[in-house]
């Protein structure tokens, strides 16, 4: 039997490839706006220069801003490009450009912070109130202000800032390790058919009936992966101290507090929720148990995890289906979100399939002057439908953010962008509970769910564990050698997954393939997200008062306030654990549901 290839990029079909001409109409076009945003960078330079009135510090804040603007339509275009087909040299130098030329206009706007934080603070509320075009900056002035002990001089974040490609290296080059440059063996699934393992073939894999097609698939991954470990071990490392150095520099305590800092979420949103997590870990533990009693295992690997407690029942998705589906699960969302999903899934904005050399995994991308895209690697399961949601409800976010706000405060903080998307996930798995009859595919749905809520609420505060971990130790002088990441990821995966679950060597080497390691404390906002998320589509869900509104108020919000803010005004409040308890207290109900249903099943 022949293997099955990925298409070449040129192979796929264009009704199901993102229509990027949108953007730029080819990249001749491309090319004259990357030279026309190039030539600002003298005159950016030259506002460099203390701030005598409130007309000047407008007049600097719009040029910089216009640039920015510019930049981000370029760095769209030419980031897109090369997702869709990474060993394509021509979009690798279009990459390589633009960040080149995102370094040099963020050194030359480097001056911007501690320019206006030399402003007397007396001086700068005097300007704000009585000058109605400075007072539309408010509160991105006050971003600035709220950081005045971490801003340098204005050569200092200028030096810092021209090596920002630099900095960005290991994660550049962890991408380029992984999309394109592993080499992965041919795998055969249940049918006998072979394929040449990829991310998205794995997790497909994973999920068969069949536990030597599960096994052989992990461990092939893991065998690649283990090959370069020392490589990959050297990029992560990279990463960790460049967090940790910028930190040092602009006098945080730590890479955390540094990160988290700029959109004013206090550390204890993270460490509630890592105490959270912990307290319940009895939870997920249960439900481990459960797995290995209803697959009928003496021994429950990591590679059991994600195949179906009774096995795939008919319920699988084309991408028409699935277009389908998730436009009736979203239509409680009313009309004008309607109208938007529409526009996404009907335009040609979402890049669909697998292909040889397209990045790996999905993501909503744009520029504030661009449609909100959509990177897939479709496969016709379950998964995907909620992936497609998922990114879908950025995409929705971004599109009403740009509507409604300016420019200086139409994009939103990562804090509140993965709340859009899993109200989205959580709204799917009502309507699909009440349309499914079946016990069986009840079960099903709540399997699906319970591993939703493991892969994002209890794994991602897995990651986000680990994560930080690295960064503390390095921070104490540590050496981040392969070994010792490995060893550190394996004892906090064996304590997350319990007693039930054998901690296989291979899910020791897991670190070496997540990409959101180089994000700079990112993984944490996964989960809470998701527990947010739990209230808000229960309140849409059971038409609370105000709920829909409240919650479409929040998609148009922006940046316009902090998220803590936005989110308290939608209903939820981060800073407490009351919403992290109301999620775990789903996941025990949903769990509780399905092993009475298991018990009658069987």
């Amino acid at each position: 039997m022949s293997t099955q290839q990925l298409p070449t990029r040129n192979a796929v079909p264009e009704k199901l490839t993102w229509d990027l001409t949108t953007i730029f109409k080819n990249d001749a076009a491309f090319e004259v706006a990357f030279k026309k945003v190039k030539t600002q960078l003298p005159t950016l330079k030259t506002l460099d220069r203390p701030f005598e009135s409130a007309d000047q510090l407008v007049a600097t804040i719009k040029q910089i801003l216009a640039t920015f603007r510019q930049l981000e339509t370029i760095y769209v275009y030419a980031s897109m490009k090369n997702d869709q087909d990474t060993a394509n040299a021509t979009y690798q130098g279009y990459q390589a450009q633009v960040d080149s030329l995102a370094a040099e206009v963020s050194a030359a706007a480097a001056f911007l912070e501690p320019t206006i934080l030399a402003i007397p603070a007396g001086q700068l509320a005097d300007w704000l109130t009585k000058t109605p075009n400075l007072a539309v900056y408010s509160h991105f002035i006050q971003t600035i202000t709220d950081s005045r002990d971490h801003v340098l001089s204005g050569q200092e974040e200028a030096l810092l800032a021209a090596a920002g490609d630099i900095f960005s290296a290991a994660s550049q080059t962890f991408s380029v390790l992984d999309n394109s440059d592993l080499q992965f063996p041919e795998v055969t699934d249940e049918n006998g058919q072979t394929f040449q393992l990829s991310d998205g073939v794995y997790s497909q894999l994973l999920q068969s009936a069949n536990r030597s097609v599960r096994q052989a698939a992990f461990e092939a991954l893991y065998k690649t992966y283990g090959q370069f470990k020392n490589t990959f071990a050297t990029t992560l490392a990279t990463e960790i101290k460049g967090h940790n150095y910028l930190a040092q520099v602009h006098h945080y305590d730590s890479a955390r507090q540094a990160a988290l800092a700029p959109k004013a979420i206090p550390e204890a949103v993270y460490t509630t929720l890592v105490d959270q997590v912990n307290q319940h870990l009895p939870l997920l533990h249960r439900y481990t148990e459960l797995r290995k009693k209803q697959l009928n295992l003496s021994e429950l690997h990591m590679f059991d995890l994600y195949t179906p407690l009774l096995g795939k029942p008919a319920l699988t998705y084309t991408y028409e289906q699935a277009q389908a589906t998730a436009k009736e699960a979203l239509s409680i969302l009313g009309p004008d979100y309607a109208k938007q999903v529409a526009h996404i899934f009907d335009d040609r904005l979402i890049d669909v399939c697998e292909n040889q050399g397209k990045r790996s995994g999905a993501y909503s991308g744009g520029a504030y002057d661009t449609n909100p895209f959509i990177l897939l690697n479709w496969q016709d399961d379950l998964n995907n439908l909620y992936t497609l949601v998922h990114e879908t409800g950025h995409s929705v976010h971004s599109a009403f953010t740009r509507q409604t706000q300016d420019y200086v405060y139409g994009d939103y903080p990562i804090f509140v962008a993965e709340i859009a998307s899993t109200t989205n996930e959580n709204l799917l798995t009502e309507y699909l509970l009440q349309t499914q009859s079946d016990p069986k595919v009840q079960a099903y749905l709540l399997n699906y769910y319970l591993d939703g809520f493991k892969g994002t609420v209890f794994r991602q505060t897995q990651f986000a564990e680990f994560e930080h971990a690295m960064h503390a130790a390095a921070a104490n002088g540590q050496p981040l050698t392969a070994e010792f990441m490995s060893q550190q990821y394996a004892d906090i995966n064996s304590r997350y997954y319990g007693p039930a679950v054998v901690n296989d060597p291979q899910i020791a080497l897991e670190w070496t393939r997540i990409p959101h390691f180089y994000m700079n404390y990112y993984v944490y906002q996964y989960a809470t997200g998701f527990a947010a998320a739990t209230t808000l589509a229960n309140g849409i869900s059971t038409k609370q008062p105000g709920a829909l509104d409240h919650y479409l108020d929040y998609l148009k919000a922006g940046s316009s306030a902090y998220p803590i803010e936005i989110m308290q005004q939608a209903g939820v409040d981060m800073t407490s654990a009351d919403y992290l308890e109301r999620a775990f207290a789903v996941f025990e109900e949903r769990l509780d549901q399905l092993e009475a249903l298991l018990a009658n099943l069987n």
